[in-house]
């Protein structure tokens, strides 16, 4: 059975314990009975479980002509494992914990990275899930339920209120809305008539309908959808590891001076072989890259815990880097710049007159619009009156009688034969140019007031994007709405520039021109249509509240649904990846001083540095470099709301 990292990491730790205790008890001059055959067999066991991976690596890269971290692993693991045998052999101080503690820490490190690497394949799984398993399909005059898989071009389908639609097609019998927001992100229903699209897995509204199937399988919108993402996901680049960058230097260079420490001492000034081979060894065990292995996965650790407490879910290392040196973030509209649903934003006319007309007709209409109506009612506290004779009228609006008049609720169209006021065709003129849904509300003959809806900006949006074009930002609004309503929109929020019209399958091809010059694109959505344009950017930022698969997608989740979520992001990435660089400064600071200590320059100054002193240093390295990191956990980080 194949060992997981984190399983690997639990056995290693536990096999080291007997070597923390007698480290632990050195200074009181304690040594645990039989404690050489006890490293030994132990050390061991940490070999063949923890650094075999990290041997056969170096090796591999060896063969390559290349070095990298794992290089550093192999040497400084090897060297003092097997120089801890031959010294256990003759009689010698031993270095095994030198060997287990750097196969720990290191095993560590990639253990935490490998926790935040695990996602990518959930985001596919939930998409696919979202099709519907069957379909009621024409066949020999009668509808029949048939397997999705069974589905042809041509076939009719028939879909009744509150299913789903199982594939694209064209409709031919019945009208109906249809919620396709889990695809294009509207959250205003679409009407659909004879001669409509469809489009599959969307939600069929209050009407039963018949359509046409003329996409299937691979074909269907949701199926490109799926295939984008995939491309996007396996299209980025692995992150190149910094500490792997610095290795790619260091690593030879510890090697060389090593080596030359070997020859210089053995060779020219006289030493024994054991005693050259020590100096040697202590270069290689102070050089071992457990800090340089805790650098980046500590710092993740406490930066990504810091910011899960302010809301922010960061969830790889890529994203980390990336983020800070985005020049550009986008955003999806609906249900990320906006609420996300209807509401009633403007009432015009005597305001408790009009609502309590509104409110009584379109108090059991499950419409969204209807909804908006009477939720304002609600809030308002408006007293509703009885209705009667209550009828819907398709498209239109509502009509009924209310104290005996004639009442209705709806568009201009069914207005028209009533009488409207000059002042309320001037209002509602400048209601539309603003991108709202104008409601004309009548009583008798006469329209009394009107009711503008419109899915309006969070609170938050404006002061959020003000804060990022502060940081020199450029910020974009990408949407499939009309660009009446998308300008009016970023016009209330300050956003630089909108694209509009876009179809769910081009919001990709849109991030993928704005990357086109070079620059850093992050991309902010919340929709199912949203997946493929968060994984084509260089960071991907999913509202929280978002559908799971736009969360699977996005690199960074905003748990509280808040755009001042991204400054946050922003400032936690920034510290963090600062922090990160902080620590491999500390990592490395060790090397610099110790190396040629450890190597045997100042010996003349009695200044020497046995393998067991350069193991504690290097210990001692570790511990700074996880002191560093969990000051992260008290850095000021920046917020729209300061």
């Amino acid at each position: 059975m194949k060992l997981s990292s984190i399983q690997r990491f639990w056995i290693s730790f536990i096999l080291t314990i007997p070597m923390i205790i007698q480290m632990l008890a050195m200074p009181f001059h304690w040594m645990m009975p039989g404690y050489n055959w006890i490293a030994f067999v132990t050390t061991t066991l940490v070999m063949l479980i923890a650094a075999l991976p990290y041997w056969t690596s170096g090796w591999m890269a060896f063969k390559n002509h290349h070095a990298n971290m794992n290089t550093l692993v192999a040497i400084g693991t090897g060297i003092a494992y097997f120089y801890s045998i031959f010294a256990m052999a003759t009689g010698r101080e031993v270095y095994f914990e030198s060997a287990d503690f750097i196969a720990v820490f290191v095993l560590l490190g990639d253990t935490m990275e490998e926790r935040m690497h695990n996602n990518a394949s959930n985001a596919l799984k939930k998409l696919l899930d979202l099709q519907v398993k069957e379909a009621d399909v024409l066949r020999d005059g009668k509808f029949v339920q048939v397997p999705l898989s069974q589905v042809k071009k041509g076939d009719i389908i028939r879909v009744k209120p509150g299913q789903k639609i199982p594939v694209d097609g064209v409709v031919t019998k019945g009208t109906t809305t249809v919620n396709e927001s889990m695809v294009t992100g509207e959250s205003m229903p679409v009407r659909k008539k004879v001669g409509d699209t469809v489009i599959g897995s969307t939600i069929n509204g209050d009407g039963a309908i018949e359509f046409k199937a003329t996409k299937v399988g691979n074909e269907t919108v949701l199926a490109q959808i799926v295939e984008m993402v995939k491309k996007a996901q396996t299209s980025h680049a692995p992150i190149q590891n910094l500490t792997d960058r610095i290795s790619g230097i260091f690593v030879p260079a510890v090697l060389i001076i090593a080596i030359i420490t070997f020859v210089v001492w053995f060779v020219f000034l006289g030493a024994s072989a054991v005693n050259a081979m020590l100096f040697a060894v202590a270069v290689i065990v102070i050089a071992c890259p457990c800090a340089l292995g805790l650098a980046t996965p500590t710092a993740l650790m406490v930066g990504t815990s810091r910011a899960a407490k302010m809301g922010v879910l960061i969830k790889d290392g890529q994203a980390l880097e990336e983020i800070n040196a985005v020049k550009t973030i986008a955003f999806d509209k609906t249900g990320t710049i906006t609420v996300g649903k209807p509401v009633v934003t403007d009432v015009v006319g005597d305001q408790t007159q009009t609502l309590q007309v509104a409110g009584s007709l379109e108090s059991s209409s499950e419409h969204p619009l209807a909804k908006a109506v009477a939720e304002k009612s609600e809030e308002d506290q408006v007293k509703l009156l009885p209705v009667t004779d209550f009828k819907a009228v398709e498209g239109q609006g509502v009509t009924a009688k209310v104290d005996g008049q004639k009442a209705f609720v709806g568009s201009l169209k069914l207005a028209e034969d009533t009488q409207i006021p000059q002042e309320f065709k001037e209002q509602a003129s400048k209601l539309q140019n603003e991108a709202k849904t104008v409601v004309y509300v009548g009583l008798g003959n006469k329209v009394i007031g009107l009711i503008a809806i419109q899915d309006t900006p969070k609170k938050s949006s404006a002061t959020a994007i003000a804060q990022l074009k502060a940081r020199g930002l450029r910020t974009v609004m990408i949407t499939g709405d009309n660009e009446q309503v998308a300008k009016a929109i970023a016009k209330q929020v300050g956003i630089d520039d909108v694209i509009a019209g876009v179809m769910p399958n081009q919001k990709s091809a849109v991030i993928e021109s704005l990357q086109k010059d070079g620059q850093k694109v992050a991309f902010v959505g919340d929709g199912i249509n949203d997946a493929p344009a968060l994984t084509t950017a260089d960071v991907g930022i999913a509202m929280g509240s978002g559908t799971d698969i736009a969360i699977e997608s996005g690199s960074i989740v905003l748990v509280h649904n808040d755009l001042r979520g991204v400054v946050r992001a922003l400032s936690i990435s920034q510290k963090t990846f600062n922090r990160i660089k902080l620590n491999l400064f500390w990592a490395l600071i060790y090397n610099v001083i110790g190396i040629p200590i450890a190597a045997g320059v100042f010996v003349g100054f009695g200044l020497t540095l046995s393998p067991e002193i350069a193991a504690l240093a290097m210990a001692f390295s570790s511990v700074s470099v996880v002191t560093s990191s969990l000051l992260l956990n008290w850095t000021k980080i920046e917020d729209a709301g300061d």
